[in-house]
């Protein structure tokens, strides 16, 4: 396998596959798929701002649209799944390529304000129109049937999408596409001075991600069976730009890794705590100090400077002296 990534995918996938048989309870076995939800949702905004340099707080608003547009398509016109989750997942991407049009316009800070603008145009439309979206009652849909059924199987689904978006994006990191991308993130006036069209690679990027939010939200609606305005809050595209932070910028997995954390601490550490937020800005405090690229990174640095340090402590390997034969007279 050329790609390294992708055998690495290959080992974490089997390993994540043996998750439903090690956990204890049912309650477990649904934190791992919110994880899973999470992870690729983080990685669609992995996708602009680790690859791209362009942070979104708006991303929410296609997770959003896909979740409401699978559920108003299931309940209320009787569309069967096969044909919702397309039509939500495209919805999401005529989303993006309209929003592109106008966030692009822009870079940096501008960018960012942007986006929150267009996330928030998104959320009052799903508070205030009551016909349509129920307000902030919401959207509650009835139990699935089969394979959907079935927290493993569930799982198993969450599993199977998120490792093809995550594939799909390995493959894009080692492309040409993915590599214009990375030097429009790093130098994008001498991309520019080169003859890449910055803004059309943007685009691309932007469209993409989100595509992949949208397949995010359907699985969103696959595990809750409830949306409500507050997902598409700033609070759940902020929440999505620190697993991001905390994972790794612009690693593959690093997202999957800071959902992981922060799924964890809301749903487990809240157990014990009303107070896990705090506990949150701590360890995010911690990576910040400690670990400034993120964990993922951070894990490999620390265990390459541990490595070293332990071999100069050990000395260097002492070369064995090859006799020498003396010369016959």
């Amino acid at each position: 396998m050329k790609n390294p990534g992708l055998k690495t995918l290959g080992i974490l996938l089997i390993c994540a596959a043996a998750v439903p048989l090690v956990l204890p309870g049912p309650f477990y076995l649904s934190i791992a798929t919110q994880v899973l939800v999470y992870g690729l949702f983080a990685v669609s905004v992995n996708l602009i701002a680790g690859y791209c340099g362009m942070v979104s707080l708006g991303h929410a608003a296609f997770l959003g649209i896909a979740g409401y547009a699978f559920a108003l398509l299931t309940t209320s016109t009787g569309w069967p799944l096969w044909a919702a989750i397309p039509a939500a997942v495209t919805l999401s991407v005529a989303a993006g390529a309209l929003f592109g049009l106008v966030a692009l316009r822009t870079s940096g800070l501008s960018f960012l304000m942007i986006t929150l603008a267009l996330g928030q145009i998104v959320w009052g439309i799903a508070f205030r129109y009551v016909d349509l979206t129920n307000g902030e009652n919401g959207i509650s849909m009835p139990r699935f049937q089969g394979l959907l059924a079935s927290g493993t199987g569930l799982y198993y689904l969450c599993l199977a999408v998120t490792a093809g978006c995550l594939a799909l994006v390995t493959i894009l990191a080692g492309s040409p596409l993915g590599a214009s991308m990375q030097g429009v993130r790093d130098q994008p006036r001498r991309m520019s001075t080169l003859g890449y069209d910055v803004w059309r690679i943007r685009y691309a990027a932007y469209v993409l991600s989100a595509g992949i939010a949208g397949i995010a939200g359907v699985l969103y609606m696959l595990l809750f069976r409830f949306i409500s305005p507050h997902t598409l809050s700033l609070t759940v595209s902020s929440e999505a730009v620190l697993m991001v932070i905390a994972g790794g910028l612009g690693t593959t997995f690093g997202p999957v890794v800071g959902a992981a954390l922060v799924v964890l601490l809301k749903n487990v550490a809240s157990a014990y705590t009303d107070r896990w937020p705090t506990l949150l800005g701590l360890i995010f405090l911690f990576i910040i100090v400690v670990v400034p690229e993120g964990l993922l990174p951070g894990a490999r640095r620390l265990m390459r400077t541990f490595g070293s340090r332990l071999a100069t402590r050990r000395g260097p390997t002492p070369i064995p002296a090859s006799p020498i034969k003396e010369a016959r007279p």
